[in-house]
């Protein structure tokens, strides 16, 4: 029989079947202050918009707005919105076509438009920002399929601009604009092999593998080396890593140097509709590449040291939450990802978290700390400083509706932070 043991300081709540940490958070600052870091939750709407959602100027007001399904809304109070394309509201017992947003000033009229991927193995478009009046925005292709459930905007080749990186009929490789007239499809460059990837594959992500300086693509059974600036419309050189690949694989996936030891590390969602969060340590053997997987939160509360569990990790983002110039995860439960039947874990608590990347101790950790418990994840979360005081903010959408968590921090005694700060559980035969 297993003994747990919780310090009374971690307060702990149990909700929908779910172990969850207090939504006071910690961070030592320097000059021995201390900070706890709480979210003022808003609740932009409680319709079913979108799975994905996004932070940028729009109006060019210099203030930040957010992007979420067919509506924009007015930064900084959000109580103004505006619909960029004709409204639809979906049914959460089934699914939306907005999955993943980005914003970005497409055909250089130094206005912001919206870039929009719709449901896995259909059309991804850009909608042109026309400056002023209430009028719907004109669309303009840019693939006819993006299959993936975890497609990523990003400035692949350093022009300044974004890509898309995708896969379509098996093959991986990205999308670029046409610089003649941006209007017109983009142009999907192969990088990989035909695969038997399906349009509802998850797990992708951008970021420099091998240290080179080159951002390299990841998927769930494997990277490809970026071969540079030069070549990078050849196949890249592909490198079998299991990330997942035995499970179902996840979410958005990132390179990062988790244990500070110089070599770039790789975080993984293992299954979207299970469980399973890990980090995979890189390690070296001359030229010779390999991972180890640690697990962060499995399906018991006894894989996460501080007893935290929840399922259906369908979306990741990857930001130094509390400043402290370390990079923390930021991830939640994707609320009926498949409707509420199925798996006993589907009407579990709509979590949200950040976990912090600890690497004072001998081992690095990540600390849980509860952001909310009633609206989750959809396929994307997107963090950006919404109310300017130099935190990040959290921008969700899923069937629950689109919400903003502002990140407060506050000053405080050692005795307070300490109270606040979540204790490891204890669990022994």
């Amino acid at each position: 029989m297993k003994k747990v043991h919780v310090s009374v300081l971690a307060v702990m709540i149990i909700a929908a079947g779910v172990t969850i940490l207090s939504s006071c958070q910690q961070s030592k600052g320097q000059g021995g202050d201390y900070t706890i870091h709480k979210f003022q939750k808003i609740q932009l709407s409680s319709a079913f918009y979108a799975e994905g959602a996004g932070i940028g100027d729009i109006n060019q007001d210099n203030q930040p707005d957010v992007i979420a399904g067919s509506y924009w809304y007015e930064g900084p109070d959000f109580k103004t919105k505006h619909a960029y394309y004709e409204p639809r509201e979906y049914d959460p017992y089934k699914y939306s076509d907005n999955f993943i947003v980005n914003i970005e000033d497409v055909n250089g009229d130094d206005r912001n438009d919206i870039l929009m991927v719709g449901f896995p193995g259909e059309a991804a478009h850009w909608f042109e920002n026309p400056g002023s009046g209430d009028d719907y925005w004109n669309r303009h292709l840019i693939h006819e399929r993006v299959d993936n459930e975890s497609p990523q905007f990003y400035d692949l080749n350093r022009d300044g601009q974004l890509e898309l990186v995708f896969h379509t009929d098996g093959y991986l490789g990205y999308a670029t604009r046409n610089a003649d007239d941006p209007t017109q499809p983009w142009s999907f460059t192969r990088i990989s092999e035909q695969h038997d990837w399906g349009k509802f594959t998850h797990g992708l992500g951008i970021g420099d593998i091998d240290g080179d300086g080159l951002e390299d693509i990841m998927k769930k059974e494997g990277w490809w080396k970026n071969p540079g600036k030069d070549q990078l419309n050849s196949q890249w050189e592909y490198h079998e890593v299991d990330f997942g690949a035995d499970q179902q694989g996840g979410a958005q996936m990132y390179a990062y140097d988790v244990d500070s030891d110089g070599l770039n590390d790789v975080v993984s969602s293992l299954n979207a509709h299970y469980w399973g969060l890990a980090w995979f340590r890189q390690t070296r053997n001359e030229d010779e590449i390999t991972f180890e997987q640690n697990i962060i939160m499995g399906d018991s509360t006894a894989d996460n040291r501080y007893g935290v569990k929840f399922a259906e990790i369908h979306a990741i983002d990857l930001v130094d939450m509390d400043n402290d110039g370390v990079k923390d995860l930021v991830t939640g439960k994707r609320f009926w990802a498949h409707g509420p039947d199925g798996y006993d874990f589907h009407n579990n608590a709509a979590v949200l978290y950040w976990f912090k990347l600890d690497r004072s101790g001998p081992e690095v950790t990540f600390v849980p700390y509860l952001v909310d418990y009633d609206s989750g994840v959809g396929v994307e979360v997107d963090t950006g400083d919404l109310s300017g005081n130099g935190y990040p903010d959290i921008v969700v959408s899923n069937k629950k509706g689109t919400f903003v968590f502002l990140n407060q921090p506050e000053s405080v005694s050692r005795d307070v932070w300490e109270f606040n700060r979540p204790d490891p559980i204890e669990i022994s035969e």
